[in-house]
C-alpha cells in the first residue's frame, strides 16, 4: 500500500508525474511502483520488493533487466560515437550495419530500412510513405488507410487513428480517411452456429464489400499486428491472412505488417508474418528490435516498396521526413547486439522450447469457470473473465475485474497486464520452467482471491 509522507517515493511520483494508460484509481490507492533496478526477469522497486514482470516491461524487455551485452554495446558506443543523425546523406557505420542486417534477417530479399524512435513513429512514417508513393505516382487521393477494430499501431495522431479503441474518441480520433474493420476474434464476434471458417469467410467479405465501397484507388494501404498485443492477444481466427491478403493483391493494396510486439521471436518465429504464412509489402519493427535497451523503431521497406519509393524521392530529390534521433548510433549498435542475443544465444530457441508449457498453463488456468476463453501463441497469451462462461457475459466494467487481478498479482510479487477483462501474459525470452511455475501459481492464486470476491 502507499505511503503518503511528503517525501515519500508515492507522494513525489504524484506531485511532478503525469500518468499514461494508468488506472488512476489504482494508483490513488496502492501508489505507484517505483523501480530501481532489475535482475534478470526480476524488477526490484525503492522498498526492495522483487516482482517477476509477466509483462516484460511493455512486451519489449525480452533479455530481461541486466544482461551484461546489451549494457556494454551501448557503453562501448557511447565511447566510440555517442550520437548523430542520417540525414544530408551522412550516417553512421552502425546504422549501415544494422540496416544491412534487418533486411537479412527479414523475408525479403532485399529492401531498406528508415529509422525512427519508436513504433508508433513508424507506424506513421509508414503512413506518409504511402500518401507520398501514391501521390509521386500521380495517385494523390489514394489516402484512405484500412486497420481492425482492437488494433493497436500507437499514440501519434496519425498512429492513434489506426488504432481501434475508443478511448482515441477523447482526442477527436480517428482522423478523416481511417476506417476500421472487424476485430478477427472469432470466440467474441462469431455469430451464433458460425463456424471459424464462416466467420473467417465472412471477416474477408467484409473486407472486399469496404474495398468496393470506398474505391480501391481511394485506398493507401492496410496494417494489421500478426496477432493484436494491446488489444488483448488477439489471435487471428483460423486461415484469416490466407483469405484477406489474396483481396488486397487483387486490388493493388499494400499490406503492411506491424511487428512491433510480434517481431523478433514473441510468436515463435522470427517475425509474426512467417507464423501465420503471409508475405507483406512492408514490415514496422520496434521493441524487441532492441530489447528494450534504447528507444528505436524502423520501418523495413520490401523490394517493391521500396523500389517506388526510391523512384519517388529521385523525382523530388529527397524524402523530406526524419527525426533527430533517426539512426542513432548507440540505438543501432544495441539493436545489432539484440538481434544478436535473441538469435544466436539461445533466446529464439528458448521461447520455443518453454511455449508448450506455457500454453499448458494457460490451459489449466483456463479451466476456472470464470475464465472464458484462454488464447495465445508463442510466448505471449491472455485469458479472459467472464461473469458466466457458457453464455460469455462479460462481468460490469465498475467491479473492475481485470485491475483487481493485476494488483493482486502485483501484490504476491508479480507483474502482469490488465486489457479490458483480460489478462495478458508476454514473460521475458530469458523465462525458465521455473519461472513459469511461479507466474502460473501466482496468478492462479490471483484469480481465485479476485472471483471469490465479484463472482
Amino acid at each position: 500500500m502507499r505511503d503518503d509522507a511528503p517525501n515519500s517515493w508515492e507522494s513525489r511520483a504524484d506531485r511532478f508525474s503525469m500518468y499514461g494508460f494508468t488506472d488512476l484509481p489504482s494508483v490513488h490507492e496502492r501508489g505507484t511502483v517505483v523501480l530501481t533496478h532489475g535482475e534478470g526477469p526480476y524488477v526490484v522497486d525503492v522498498h526492495g520488493k522483487r516482482y517477476f514482470d509477466a509483462n516484460s516491461g511493455l512486451w519489449n524487455m525480452v533479455a530481461g533487466f541486466d544482461h551484461p551485452g546489451l549494457a556494454e554495446a551501448a557503453k562501448a558506443q557511447y565511447d566510440k560515437f555517442p550520437g548523430y543523425h542520417a540525414f544530408f546523406g551522412r550516417m553512421s557505420d552502425q546504422t549501415v550495419m544494422l540496416s544491412e542486417k534487418l533486411v537479412e534477417v527479414s523475408p525479403f530479399d532485399t529492401g531498406k530500412v528508415f529509422y525512427t524512435n519508436s513504433g508508433s513513429e513508424a507506424n506513421d512514417t509508414m503512413v506518409k510513405m504511402l500518401w507520398f508513393l501514391h501521390a509521386a505516382e500521380g495517385k494523390p487521393q489514394k489516402r484512405k488507410i484500412l486497420t481492425r477494430v482492437n488494433a493497436y499501431h500507437g499514440v501519434t495522431a496519425v498512429s492513434a487513428s489506426m488504432t481501434g479503441k475508443p478511448y482515441n474518441a477523447l482526442f477527436g480520433l480517428p482522423l478523416p480517411g481511417f476506417h476500421h474493420l472487424s476485430c478477427p476474434h472469432y470466440w467474441r464476434n462469431g455469430h451464433d452456429g458460425e463456424t471459424e471458417a464462416q466467420f473467417t469467410a465472412r471477416m474477408a467479405a467484409e473486407l472486399e464489400a469496404t474495398i468496393i465501397k470506398e474505391g480501391a484507388d481511394t485506398i493507401a494501404g492496410f496494417f494489421a499486428e500478426p496477432v493484436m498485443g494491446a488489444g488483448g492477444v488477439i489471435v487471428p481466427s483460423d486461415g484469416y491472412f490466407q483469405a484477406v491478403v489474396p483481396i488486397l493483391r487483387k486490388y493493388n493494396i499494400p499490406v503492411i505488417s506491424d511487428e512491433v510486439i510480434c517481431g523478433f521471436g514473441r510468436t515463435g518465429n522470427t517475425w509474426g508474418c512467417q507464423t501465420y504464412d503471409f508475405m507483406p509489402d512492408a514490415i514496422i519493427s520496434s521493441k524487441n528490435l532492441t530489447a528494450g535497451y534504447f528507444p528505436m523503431g524502423a520501418v523495413i521497406l520490401g523490394p517493391a516498396l521500396s523500389d517506388r519509393m526510391q523512384a519517388a524521392v529521385e523525382a523530388v530529390e529527397e524524402f523530406p521526413h526524419g527525426f533527430t534521433a533517426s539512426g542513432h548510433p548507440v540505438g543501432c549498435a544495441v539493436a545489432l547486439k539484440a538481434i544478436d542475443v535473441v538469435m544466436n544465444e539461445g533466446l529464439a530457441d528458448n521461447v520455443k522450447a518453454i511455449a508448450p508449457k506455457f500454453i499448458d498453463g494457460m490451459k489449466r488456468l483456463a479451466e476456472h469457470p470464470n475464465i472464458g476463453e484462454w488464447r495465445g501463441i508463442g510466448l505471449m497469451g491472455a485469458l479472459e473473465a467472464v461473469k458466466d462462461k457458457a453464455t460469455k457475459t462479460p462481468f460490469d466494467g465498475s467491479l473492475s475485474v481485470s485491475e483487481r487481478i493485476a494488483n493482486t498479482c502485483t501484490d504476491h510479487g508479480l507483474i502482469c497486464r490488465p486489457l479490458g477483462q483480460a489478462i495478458v501474459l508476454c514473460p521475458p525470452f530469458i523465462t525458465t520452467e521455473a519461472h513459469l511455475d511461479e507466474m502460473f501459481d501466482k496468478l492462479g492464486t490471483a484469480l481465485d482471491k479476485v472471483f471469490a470476491e465479484v463472482a
